[in-house]
């Protein structure tokens, strides 16, 4: 069954390029979700309060929900608040949003059961999708038209799970 969620890990040229060449992801889309307005753009972001996200359309018979949410967790400082990386500010906060309230159920276990097992506080949103702007075109597939730019992502570092 084709499903999507949506995941913000920081800055999302690489987490675009991460989840783009996984085994069973169909499609990727960056773009800013879960703002203050239902209008943003790159360069109003500090403004309106949305976070970088990438939507990822995938096969659950190929991949599922919780593949998907490790992967997420693997590239992403899950303790760090508004920051990934070099990246700093809110709209590099690190979350996973959805309209289904299935994968936000799971979402939402999958986090708790990582917090019983660590000692700090996980500072990862959970929450529904209140809306998604996709980002300007230069931003699509930033990294396959950019190949030197910057990325806090090992894209060559996927484990198997």
């Amino acid at each position: 069954m084709i499903k999507e969620i949506y995941l913000a890990g920081g800055c999302f040229w690489g987490v675009e390029a991460y989840f783009k060449n996984l085994e069973g992801v169909l499609e990727t889309e960056v773009g800013y979700a879960n703002g203050l307005t239902e209008e943003t753009s790159y360069r109003e972001l500090s403004r309106t309060d949305h976070a970088e996200t990438v939507r990822v359309v995938f096969d659950d018979d190929e991949i599922d929900i919780e593949t998907i949410l490790e992967y997420l967790y693997y590239i992403i400082d899950p303790f760090s608040i508004d920051k990934q990386g070099n990246d700093m500010g809110r709209q590099y906060r690190t979350g996973i949003y959805a309209t289904d309230k299935d994968i936000l159920e799971e979402a939402k276990e999958f986090i708790d059961k990582k917090q019983a097992e660590a000692d700090r506080k996980i500072q990862v949103e959970v929450e529904s999708l209140k809306h998604f702007i996709s980002a300007e075109e230069y931003h699509q597939d930033y990294l396959d038209k950019n190949p030197t730019g910057y990325c806090h992502v090992n894209l060559s570092d996927v484990p198997e799970f």
